[in-house]
């Protein structure tokens, strides 16, 4: 993007004119620059009119390499600056980041001192260059958040200076800007949410529902009518309420599963103690689980082209994208709060047909030798063995079990395939540090259910047999029924898929669904607090070009 970007673009050539009335010429004004940036590079610390420069690196080089020339002597170009970072709010960014105000109070275009205009020229260098950066990767750098974080976070062959100096001179400098931001659907509609809940807030949010018995169709109550304009606001009612105002009729009960189904709990039309705290919850809180996620969707936006399949762990889906299109999807299993589901990128590589189930080392530890110790029958009643890491198998009667109580096991536990397998008929194998992975399983009914984690970290996939025909990609060798043929034979067996798509499991606790309804899933791991208190830090860079382990 940001090559195209600098071929694209009509770079403004050679300094500010000094055609203005009794403003500084040219050269003291450059020559103010190149004091300050000198001062820059040298004390590493410079306030220009009382503001901060954050790129201690960048506005140096990019100065010297256009010999100190000022950038924003056109009125509008700055204009144009200023209402890009006015309109960052419209990301779910805080335009006190690039120190709006001082932006504003430098923008008058009588200043005469050339002292006065190098600092506005460096603070308004230093607000795009904060702007395009949040735009581009997030404010908030995911590795301190995330151990092992792994997605793409580079500018890739572009080199910086190079990349500013276009920018500098595009004609369109709010439309290039907005370029920098992620050019994903899911961004643009969760940017739309965003404008639609902030104009609820501003016309004073929704009321609060008072706690109470639960509320079923057919009743009569006084807070009725407080549920009717409470789903009102939020977009769930629209039908007129009836002539007894009171009255929990069906259309007011086909509302509140509307609301139920958009926050993750079971749309059973009957408004008990998680439909009220849903409902209690105000407009600000929605505002900034939307704008977390549009923080997240910034640090993910590199990875997300062509084929690719997402996990969504709070949203409990998966979705396979087909040369950007959705392809598949299912409901999914993931892991409980005390074995989560870690968020990582990968690559599809193969799928193993009646997989045998390894025991992770969690489960082997916290479970299974427990069980084993206390019940001798255990392995054999579950069709498990033991074997050595080079795959030989071990008598359990050898093993003296009271021994590893704490953990040290040295051996391995499997268990077979068959019907009783929790990893079911097919496993698909993404290599990675965490041991997980996807896979069928015989527990269906919990599908069933809105939240659905009770996993030990691995996913579960309610429709594993389309994914795995669509990535094996061979509809001569590997139809539906060819698949479900071979998986009959019982036989343990790897298969090379035909398209190895990389697969992005993410923490997203809201998105915009097909309908065009947005969705708020439960922040299952508590992981929303963190992102939104460091979106609330004051501004800083942290380090770009990483790439991801391996690569």
């Amino acid at each position: 993007m940001l090559q195209l970007l600098a071929l694209a673009v009509c770079v403004a050539g050679g300094s500010a004119t000094a055609a203005l009335f009794g403003e500084p010429d040219g050269d003291a004004v450059r020559q103010a620059l190149r004091e300050r940036v000198v001062a820059l590079r040298t004390n590493g610390e410079l306030r220009p009119g009382g503001g901060e420069i954050a790129a201690r690196r960048l506005i140096p080089d990019f100065y010297a390499s256009r010999d100190y020339a000022p950038v924003w002597s056109s009125p509008g170009r700055r204009r144009a600056l200023l209402r890009a970072v006015d309109d960052s709010v419209s990301h779910g960014l805080d335009p006190a980041d690039y120190q709006f105000d001082l932006l504003r109070s430098h923008a008058d275009d009588g200043l005469r001192d050339a002292g006065r205009l190098a600092d506005r020229d460096l603070l308004f260098t230093e607000a795009l260059v904060r702007l395009v950066y949040h735009l581009r990767f997030g404010k908030v750098d995911p590795h301190e958040l995330y151990e092992g974080w792994n997605f793409s976070r580079s500018l890739g062959a572009v080199e910086p200076v190079q990349a500013l100096e276009a920018l500098v001179g595009v004609e369109a400098l709010g439309a290039a800007i907005e370029l920098y931001a992620p050019r994903l659907e899911a961004y643009r509609q969760l940017r739309a949410a965003l404008l639609a809940y902030r104009a609820i807030e501003v016309v004073g949010g929704w009321p609060s529902l008072p706690g109470g018995p639960t509320l079923r169709p057919g009743d009569r109550d006084p807070r009725v009518p407080t549920l009717r304009e409470r789903l009102r606001a939020s977009g769930d009612q629209l039908s007129p309420p009836p002539s007894d105002r009171e009255l929990f009729d069906d259309a007011l009960r086909d509302a509140v599963v509307v609301f139920q189904t958009r926050h993750g709990l079971e749309p059973d039309g009957a408004v008990g103690r998680k439909t009220v705290a849903a409902l209690q919850v105000d407009v600000g809180r929605r505002i900034d689980q939307i704008r977390v996620n549009l923080e997240r969707l910034r640090w993910i936006a590199q990875d997300v082209a062509g084929d690719y399949l997402l996990v969504n762990i709070a949203g409990f889906n998966a979705r396979l994208y087909l040369d950007g299109k959705l392809a598949w999807q299912s409901r999914v299993v993931v892991g409980r709060p005390y074995r989560k589901t870690p968020a990582f990128r990968a690559e599809m590589q193969y799928l193993v047909l009646n997989p045998e189930w390894v025991l992770p080392p969690t489960i082997l530890k916290e479970d299974v030798l427990p069980k084993v110790a206390r019940d001798r029958g255990y392995l054999a009643e579950n069709d498990m063995r033991v074997v050595t890491n080079a795959g030989r198998e071990i008598d359990p009667g050898e093993v003296d079990w009271t021994r590893y109580g704490r953990g040290g096991f040295p051996y391995q536990i499997v268990q077979a395939a068959g019907p009783d397998n929790p990893l079911g008929r097919v496993k698909f194998m993404l290599p990675n540090p965490y041991s997980v992975y996807l896979h069928d399983t015989p527990a269906k009914k919990l599908f069933q259910r809105s939240e659905r984690a009770y996993s030990s970290g691995c996913i579960r996939l309610e429709r594993p047999m389309e994914l795995a025909v669509l990535l094996l990609d061979d509809p001569a060798q590997w139809s539906a029924e060819a698949l479900e043929a071979e998986i009959a034979k019982g036989e343990t067996r790897n298969v090379q898929i035909g398209r190895r798509v990389p697969v992005m499991i993410l923490y997203h606790t809201t998105e915009v669904g097909e309908d065009g309804r947005t969705y708020f899933h439960p922040d299952l791991y508590d992981q929303d607090a963190a992102v939104l208190e460091a979106l609330g830090r004051p501004f800083r860079f942290s380090a770009v070009g990483r790439t991801r382990p391996g690569r």
